[in-house]
């Protein structure tokens, strides 16, 4: 049975657990628009419309976790990007309690900017933010899909999963271990105004940071090296010898 960590039931958060929906962030965005308010997690045994960036369509069927969280009015409008950085520190810290709690070794886990979670070089679990207002109050939806079991055949990035690294879990059981870490994060990073601890978190296990990636971003596709984040949440790359910020886009492999 799906339930919330201790920590996160202790901070108010909400749960809701269904077997089948179309996508949990299209149905927490609706109810946000008529009027439900967060801390709320709502976690699907499978999804049968679920979207990642770009609109695309994520192969949802169950054995892996489906989960979104709405939050509102999380922080002053500038700083609600930063939740990129803060749910995926939160992911990471879930996959790095359960190895050791198991004993799993030689695991390299770390973040692609903006959204990916990336074992041994796979992307192994990606989260997207959509944002909306209900009057003058704004909310936050935020979805993950994270490949427990399996993971998609086709995809952008080489793509694998928990199990093949030998991370045995359910979805029940990562999410307990994941809401707890999602509430500790959010609580350190305080509104936005202790992104510089959450930053400094997610450079020390960043993907490919230093290194030269393809960068596609505002119809342009370019090589670039990575260079950090900036205070806003933007990447900072080097591009021949021009210091650039990506402020929304993606990075590939060479």
């Amino acid at each position: 049975m799906v339930s919330l960590g201790e920590r996160a039931l202790a901070a108010g958060y909400g749960l809701r657990h269904v077997p089948s929906i179309g996508s949990t962030s299209a149905t927490l965005m609706q109810d946000a628009l008529d009027g439900a308010t967060g801390p709320v997690w709502l976690v699907a045994d499978e999804q049968v419309d679920g979207k990642g960036r770009r609109g695309r369509f994520w192969h949802s069927p169950p054995g892996n976790l489906y989960a979104s969280m709405l939050l509102s009015d999380p922080a002053p409008s500038e700083k609600v990007a930063q939740l990129s950085f803060v749910l995926a520190l939160a992911l990471r810290d879930a996959v790095c309690q359960i190895a050791e709690a198991q004993g799993v070794a030689g695991l390299d886990v770390e973040l692609k900017w903006p959204n990916d979670l990336m074992i041994n070089g796979k992307k192994c679990a990606g989260l997207l933010l959509e944002g909306g207002m209900k009057g003058q109050s704004r909310f936050v939806v935020i979805g993950m899909g994270v490949n427990l079991a399996f993971h998609p055949d086709k995809s952008n990035h080489p793509a694998s999963n928990f199990a093949a690294f030998g991370l045995n879990t359910s979805p029940a059981h990562f999410f307990a271990f994941l809401s707890d870490a999602v509430a500790r994060r959010i609580d350190q990073w305080a509104r936005g105004s202790q992104f510089d601890q959450i930053r400094a978190d997610w450079l020390a296990h960043a993907y490919r940071m230093g290194e030269v990636m393809r960068i596609n971003a505002n119809a342009e596709s370019y090589e670039a090296r990575l260079e950090g984040v900036d205070p806003t949440g933007g990447l900072i790359v080097d591009h021949m010898g021009r210091q650039r910020i990506v402020t929304a886009g993606e990075i590939f492999n060479l």
